[in-house]
């Protein structure tokens, strides 16, 4: 019990980090950190290196494994499977592909002119950039592990419930014909030596650092706002579980941004610290993450209209009922 709580203080929230950064705030630029200026800058220094920190520690480690599984063995393994069971090797599939929502449409269309079904695709699509190991530490370091789980659990099951009623709708004929006319080339992946794969989740660590510092930069950035400058009350009244249409409000403001998870990590951990619904703030991570804007034009290149609004329906959707469901059992995870 005592490992636990030691990795979890220590490891995950960084506490140590969070004692230096006051050291720092309060010895350095000579503000309290209880103020409203010195708490910003606090909150946005502490965040932004303990999120780099596990970011690339985290990315570093998964890029490792996943460099066991190149597409062209991802598509084999893929292919072998039918039904329900290749919608949840899909999904879990989408774990371990540290992905925004547009990175990840590049491999949809792979997959889907490797003549993979599209409802297998689609299950990938959901679960890449919703769910992946690096947001389930993030998770745990902020709200706990019942939280972090639960939140990769309903992602999971949403991939793979979306991708299910995608196939079951007959859908496969609106994607594109040149994306089913691509075909694809079937070359064995060469086997990597340690330090081929050393070498490559370095790379990846760098690649995946630079295109999310920016997010990660302008996340923290509200996060901060929120944390000190907006009042409790105000955000009660819009985002609390006073007003019915939470929910639905966090999960239609998230849909036109465009950010990755973590990103919308620090400014769902303001919101929370201010009293808002869990499931309210998870139905705007996942919004953002799933149905950004960005990837739903990105997509529509790859798919026909009716597809697109299917998928987007279907995943807004099942947000919003994860969202409520969240809220009446937060008790369960609080």
């Amino acid at each position: 019990m005592f490992i636990f709580a030691f990795l979890n203080s220590q490891i995950l929230k960084m506490e140590w980090l969070w004692v230096l950064v006051k050291l720092l705030v309060e010895g350095v630029f000579r503000l309290d950190i209880s103020s409203k200026l010195g708490g910003s800058i606090h909150f946005f220094l502490y965040d932004v290196i303990k999120i780099l920190i596990l970011l690339s520690v985290l990315i570093f480690v998964i890029s490792y494994i996943q460099s066991y599984f190149p597409p062209e063995r991802t598509k084999k393994i893929l292919g072998r499977f039918k039904g329900i069971t290749a919608n949840i090797l899909a999904a879990l599939l989408g774990t371990v592909t540290p992905f925004c929502s547009c990175s990840s449409i590049p491999l949809f269309i792979g997959f889907s002119s490797a003549g993979l079904p599209v409802g297998i695709t689609f299950s990938f699509l959901i679960s890449s950039p919703l769910v992946d190991l690096g947001s389930l530490i993030l998770l745990m370091s902020i709200f706990g592990a019942r939280v972090a789980f639960a939140y990769v659990i309903v992602g999971l099951v949403l991939a793979v419930i979306g991708g299910s009623l995608i196939e079951k709708l007959g859908m496969e004929k609106y994607v594109e014909n040149f994306v089913k006319s691509a075909g694809s080339v079937d070359i064995e992946a060469p086997e990597l030596t340690r330090r081929e794969r050393l070498i490559y989740a370095k790379e990846q660590v760098q690649a995946t650092v630079k295109k999310v510092i920016l997010y990660v930069f302008i996340g923290v950035g509200i996060g901060a706002v929120i944390h000190n400058w907006i009042p409790a009350e105000l955000i009660q009244t819009v985002l609390g579980s006073r007003n019915p249409f939470s929910v639905i409000l966090a999960t239609l403001v998230g849909i036109p941004m465009y950010a990755d998870i973590f990103g919308t990590i620090p400014i769902a951990e303001a919101l929370f610290y201010k009293g808002v619904g869990l499931g309210t703030i998870l139905s705007f991570m996942m919004a953002v993450t799933a149905l950004s804007a960005p990837s739903i034009i990105m997509l529509r290149r790859a798919v026909k209209p009716k597809l697109l609004a299917v998928f987007v329906g279907i995943v807004a959707i099942g947000i919003i009922v994860i969202g409520y469901t969240f809220n009446a059992f937060q008790f369960l995870f609080v």
